[in-house]
């Protein structure tokens, strides 16, 4: 029997802490592969370019602790503000559904998981926008006041004579300024909705209607006390599998699209890595630092 369930709100801390760990120790394992690569390509000698410059311990060796730690504080920092918003706007747009049966995940209603997935992207998209606008306008700002001095004048004139390029005034590097910011403070955010709309629906769409005749997402929660459940076990290979087979067809359409076909080829092997190692890691650490909890009605 199906049972639709509606995610309702996400525990911050517990959330968090999980997605930081599981990150943090991806980022280690990123770091060692690398070490791994960097050590054959200075001892094989594959970038004679390089020199005496040591890659092993000038680049290697400080990935190894840079990764990690970089991974681990900034999912920190997106996973706790990601699920702040997502608790912020289920009020207003609702929450992400799933048909369960059982612990298999049956079907994800389209128009929930794409809508609130979208709305938090581009506010992610506002946030990073208004960021780079805070830094770009005043430069671009600060460029055309220098423009206008008379020292830069001359240089400008004596540029255009030699060139034969005419430079933008100052007048136009400042109208440039103003059009960078609104598009990054309004354009940026309303194209992240739409394609992030667009790109999740399809997620939803090849799940409901091709994956799950092959492999489906398994999920086994259990309930704490009223509707607030916690995910104790992920099981690895149904999920990795369902995930990897639709960022394989989703990779099929970005490759035709962009002219490299062997996208869905990468997709498939890296998502189905990344998913049974965030699955692997999850099911360790769940009993040892809490597991994900969340309200579902």
């Amino acid at each position: 029997m199906v049972d639709v369930k509606e995610i309702k709100s996400i525990k911050l801390t517990p959330f968090t802490r999980m997605s930081a760990s599981i990150y943090g120790i991806l980022g280690f394992i990123g770091a060692v592969v690398m070490l791994i690569a960097l050590i054959i390509v200075q001892a094989t000698g594959l970038i004679p370019q390089i020199g005496q410059f040591n890659l092993v311990t000038g680049l290697g060796i400080p990935l190894i602790v840079l990764l990690p730690i970089g991974a681990f504080f900034s999912t920190i920092v997106v996973s706790f503000f990601s699920v702040l918003l997502y608790n912020l706007l289920v009020p207003k747009l609702g929450g992400v559904k799933l048909e369960l049966e059982g612990n298999e995940v049956e079907k994800i209603p389209v128009i929930s998981f794409s809508l609130i997935q979208s709305a938090i992207g581009a506010i992610w998209a506002f946030i990073v926008g208004l960021v780079l606008a805070a830094v770009i306008s005043p430069l671009l700002s600060f460029i055309s006041a220098v423009s206008t001095m008379p020292a830069a004048a001359n240089i400008t004139a004596n540029i255009t004579n030699v060139s034969g390029a005419t430079l933008p005034s100052g007048a136009e590097v400042g109208a440039a300024g103003i059009i960078v910011a609104l598009v990054l403070i309004i354009g940026l955010p309303i194209l992240m909705f739409v394609f992030g709309f667009i790109w999740n629906a399809l997620f939803a769409l090849f799940y409901n209607y091709i994956v799950t005749r092959v492999a489906k997402i398994q999920l086994d929660f259990g309930q704490i006390t009223g509707s607030l459940h916690e995910l104790k076990h992920i099981p690895v290979l149904p999920t990795a599998l369902a995930i990897a087979l639709v960022f394989t067809l989703l990779g099929l359409i970005s490759g035709i699209l962009s002219g490299n076909y062997g996208e869905f080829i990468t997709n498939f092997i890296t998502y189905f890595i990344e998913t049974a190692l965030i699955a692997i890691l999850y099911n360790y650490l769940a009993p040892k630092i809490g597991s994900i909890k969340l309200n579902l009605e």
